[in-house]
């Protein structure tokens, strides 16, 4: 038999919220802070923070993230060549 090996699940956070002002990225109210999701890879995580980013496109100070949590969760990761 042989075996079908998955894709690397790199997790992506997306998340976002009102900044205090449009030059930091210092949020109004951490507890009204939008989480997303948790993404198993860059393309579906950017897919939705290009969808939240677009439907708050009138508030200039909305702002969208995406934090590459298999970086924090395993750093040797970002120094390996894919």
């Amino acid at each position: 038999m042989t075996e079908t090996s998955s894709p690397a699940q790199l997790l992506h956070l997306v998340f976002g919220g009102e900044l205090e002002n449009i030059d930091g990225v210092t949020f109004k109210d951490l507890a009204g802070l939008d989480i997303v999701g948790i993404y198993p890879n860059y393309a579906t995580a950017h897919a939705a923070w290009k969808a939240k980013a677009q439907q708050t496109v009138d508030n200039a100070q909305m702002r969208y993230f995406i934090v590459h949590l298999h970086r924090l969760l395993d750093p040797e990761t970002s120094t390996k060549s894919s």
